[in-house]
């Protein structure tokens, strides 16, 4: 048996990419808690159960920030959809 366990959470889904199950409670966490509540990766990791650690949701956190500034900052560009009904 090995005694030299890194820091990584031994979750199964440790530093997976996240299934849409817990990209929707991740949604839902926020949603309830508040962007701007303390301790607010701690709560979320603790509504979704366990399935990732406070850092993985932290990190996925911090990317979702990101994406929102990159995106509200212009640096991406919204898609072009293909729209429908009797507005085209």
């Amino acid at each position: 048996m090995s005694s030299g366990s890194s820091s990584r959470s031994d979750s199964p889904s440790s530093d997976s990419e996240w299934s849409k199950k817990e990209n929707k409670m991740f949604e839902e966490a926020l949603a309830y808690y508040g962007v701007g509540a303390p301790n607010l990766c701690e709560k979320v990791t603790s509504a979704m159960g366990g399935t990732k650690s406070t850092e993985e949701v932290r990190r996925h956190f911090q990317f979702l920030v990101d994406d929102v500034n990159n995106i509200e900052h212009g640096r991406i560009p919204f898609p072009k959809y293909k729209t429908q009904g009797f507005w085209t």
